[in-house]
């Protein structure tokens, strides 16, 4: 499953991404992984989020950050919640249709019981029609 938080570059986005995920870990189960193009908010994430720099890797596009996200899941299968900050960085994203990578993040979600919460500088109105349920937070 994908969830989306969407509005212009800063707007607050990862604010709220940053609460919901120390929101949810109090209540999960199972691990939580935050993936963000920096280590700048590792001090404002609970101790038991595992942080992962995406920029220490080397990603060329959106397809490689499909593989590195498999990855990360086929080494934690209990993995229930994926946190991904600047999203559109972060998949190589910037300035390219984001139908199919946000299609397949679904899939993997649903095959795997793993929830996407993605944040990215968009528009509620430029997110692509068939993900216009998912946006949770629009800023």
């Amino acid at each position: 499953m994908v969830e989306l938080i969407v509005g212009k570059k800063g707007k607050g986005k990862t604010k709220v991404l940053l609460d919901k995920v120390n929101a949810a870990v109090k209540e999960a189960n199972g691990s939580i992984v935050y993936l963000d193009k920096s280590t700048k908010h590792m001090y404002e994430l609970n101790n038991k989020i595992r942080l992962i720099d995406v920029s220490g890797y080397p990603i060329k596009n959106a397809d490689e950050f499909i593989g590195f996200v498999c990855g990360i899941i086929s080494q934690d299968h209990d993995i229930e919640q994926i946190y991904l900050d600047s999203f559109l960085t972060t998949a190589k994203l910037d300035g390219l249709d984001i139908t199919g990578t946000l299609a397949q993040l679904d899939d993997i979600g649903t095959s795997y019981g793993i929830t996407f919460v993605i944040s990215m500088s968009v528009d509620k109105e430029e997110v692509p029609s068939d993900f216009q349920d998912k946006v949770i937070v629009a800023l």
